[in-house]
């Protein structure tokens, strides 16, 4: 990977599209496709639906219910693409139905509600609590805050707070383990999840939290930086589900292999590279991963081991799967880089009833080799 100083710091963003031969005009017509696909299309390509006079909600069309990861990326996907009512709809349907304000959670937000607002589940899932932060953060910066619920960058100190100070009066538990900066797969275990490591993200919470969470934030980068080396496999570059705290893979529940949440680790790298370019070994990882990939079909993915293994059983994902190995590209170069691009961009959104996580990870993608997931600063 050539030199590279992190678009934080340049304020340029590279278009790994236009490098590889595809046009402007066409690239920006593709992801506004695909937003109109996905936020304004038919009932068997949109997972986003608004509710009542100025709600919405983003459906997971696999399990018919609605998830803070897919309303956070909702909203992340709203603020870089410059659409302030989609995203408001989107943050006043997650403040009315799974904003929790009492019990041991209070702070956080219900992960799995029913299409009607109805709760599915008293816990909280820490990815869609870092999406929302991010995400409110941006649109603090691109937009300006207004009345609550929409004071967003209150609204992402306040969550921030809660996420590493919870559980400090004896009730509940924090997000991110206080002692090594690791964030949990929920509140209330001692494991995590290689996906939720976010070290682009803390580095912005790094300087926006409260300044007294602000240290917290900065070690949480490094700390996540070091997780991932010890997460992903040295060969493979390929990351489980589950992770004890040293990196190991945590299969108590079957979640111990690569399989659906492990793609986004690829994307991860790929924009913390873009980002701060702060761990060179990222690109290294990246192109291991797309290397693994580079002999194998889509409609031939399966869940492995972290050491490559197939299991028979085929991935649920598969246009989630290639869409983060696209992203990857961000920091890996050479020939896979080129083809997992190519085989992205000649692979369509995905339809049917699984298409809602795969096509969130493809939208995410599509902004980040264009240029367009970009840092939104005050």
């Amino acid at each position: 990977m050539k030199s590279h100083a992190g678009a934080f710091f340049t304020g340029e963003y590279r278009n790994v599209l236009t490098e590889f031969g595809y046009e402007k005009a066409e690239i920006r017509e593709r992801l506004e496709a695909a937003w109109r696909e996905l936020f304004e299309g038919g009932e068997d390509a949109r997972i986003y639906h608004e509710s009542g006079g100025d709600m919405g909600y983003m459906l997971d069309t696999g399990n018919l219910d609605v998830r803070t990861e897919g309303m956070s990326y909702g909203m992340m996907m709203a603020v870089q693409m410059d659409r302030q009512e989609v995203f408001d709809r989107l943050w006043k349907w997650t403040m009315t139905h799974m904003h929790m304000t009492e019990g041991v959670n209070a702070g956080y937000f219900a992960w799995s509600c029913a299409p009607d607002g109805s709760r599915l589940s008293d816990g909280p899932a820490p990815d869609g609590e870092e999406y929302f932060a991010m995400a409110l953060f941006f649109a603090s910066h691109r937009w300006g805050d207004r009345e609550a619920p929409f004071n967003y960058g209150t609204q992402a100190r306040d969550l921030l707070r809660i996420c590493i100070h919870k559980g400090e009066d004896g009730i509940g538990d924090p997000m991110w383990n206080p002692r090594n900066k690791l964030i949990k797969f929920v509140p209330n275990c001692e494991f995590s999840d290689p996906s939720y490591h976010l070290p682009h993200f803390y580095e912005l919470f790094a300087l926006w939290a409260y300044p007294e969470d602000q240290p917290f934030w900065k070690e949480a980068a490094s700390a996540s930086r070091e997780y991932l080396r010890t997460a992903c496999h040295p060969e493979t570059g390929l990351a489980p589900e589950y992770a004890y705290y040293d990196g190991t893979p945590n299969n108590e529940r079957g979640y111990g292999h690569f399989f659906s949440d492990s793609y986004r680790v690829a994307a991860n790298l790929g924009l913390d590279w873009e980002w701060f370019a702060a761990d060179q070994w990222a690109c290294g990882a990246a192109g291991r991963i797309q290397a693994f990939f580079a002999d194998k079909q889509p409609e031939n993915y399966r869940r492995y081991t972290i050491e490559g293994k197939p299991f028979e059983e085929k991935a649920l994902h598969p246009v989630g799967l290639l869409a983060t190995n696209a992203m990857a590209s961000l920091a890996a170069d050479g020939e896979p880089a080129r083809a997992s691009v190519e085989l992205f961009w000649n692979t369509p959104l995905r339809t049917g009833d699984r298409r809602y996580y795969d096509n969130c990870l493809y939208f995410f993608a599509l902004l980040a080799l264009s240029g367009n997931y970009r840092i939104w600063k005050p």
